[in-house]
């Protein structure tokens, strides 16, 4: 037998939650969400951000702070060309070069003033080395839209 099937799609703005559970540590001091859960229509992935302007010069050579905060306008410059916004973005892969692992309040600070409210799940990869020497971070992640 053929047939056909129709399928209705719910309209439904764009939900997220943040959980924080207390029986997992606090990861909140981090900036970041121990677990997103998102519903929406449309999935964003974003490649890895560095802190680069539009013209491929380095910002921040050897400020971690410097880079963070360009790497995070770079992302939000990604997601917003694709029709979504911070607020989105339910996972991050943060990469950090392993030399600068012990010096990573710049990336929590980061996370915090781009994400006050329902931060997204991240994780913290050090690394041994990124596409170029310069760079000292690199951010990708996910975000989930309507």
């Amino acid at each position: 037998m053929i047939g056909t099937v129709f399928l209705t799609l719910e309209e439904t703005a764009v939900s997220k939650t943040s959980l924080n559970p207390e029986t997992l540590f606090n990861s909140l001091q981090y900036g970041f969400s121990q677990i997103v859960v998102a519903q929406g229509h449309r999935t964003v992935y974003f490649s890895g951000q560095v802190a680069w302007d539009e013209n491929q010069n380095i910002v921040g050579e050897n400020d971690l702070r410097a880079q963070v905060w360009q790497s995070f306008r770079n992302v939000e410059t990604a997601v917003s060309t694709a029709g979504a916004t911070l607020s989105d973005i339910v996972a991050l892969h943060i990469y950090i070069v392993q030399s600068w692992m012990d010096q990573t309040a710049p990336v929590s600070e980061g996370l915090k003033e781009f994400f006050p409210e329902n931060p997204p799940a991240a994780t913290w990869i050090g690394v041994y080395g990124l596409a170029r020497p310069e760079f000292l971070i690199e951010i990708e992640g996910t975000a989930v839209t309507d």
